[in-house]
């Protein structure tokens, strides 16, 4: 039974693209606050020895995250959240996390004919 359901989920589930180039930005608002707050998580990951930082450009240290989100066509509502790998897991989830917060009920237009796949990507940055 377990195994007829897991063929039928990769069945209807578009596999995640390869390219994420090629996938439209899936624009959302995200409350004034969030900027300060995924600064302050990231930053406190890198004291804690959890995440690296890439070297700083100009005195500033930015980190950006993209992932690519699966919108169901049935109701336009964000259902799988793949963050792209960037040594740090942590931030990688926390990433996701917002992004699935900011795109509940909050995705604009019509659900997709079919479920798609669209892109999402945040820089954090902050200096000395």
């Amino acid at each position: 039974m377990i195994a007829l359901f897991l063929l039928f989920q990769a069945a209807v589930t578009p596999a995640v693209p390869s390219d994420w180039s090629k996938l439209p930005d899936l624009r959302l608002a995200t409350p004034a606050d969030y900027p300060a707050i995924m600064t302050k998580f990231v930053r406190d990951e890198i004291a804690a020895g959890r995440c690296v930082a890439p070297p700083p450009v100009a005195g500033k240290t930015s980190i950006k995250v993209d992932m690519i989100v699966l919108v169901a066509s049935a109701n336009g509502e964000a259902v799988k959240i793949v963050p792209r790998a960037i040594n740090c897991p942590t931030v990688e989830q926390f990433a996701a996390g917002v992004v699935q917060k900011a795109a509940r009920g909050n995705i604009a237009g019509p659900p997709p004919g079919t479920d798609s796949w669209y892109h999402v990507g945040m820089t954090l940055t902050w200096g000395p």
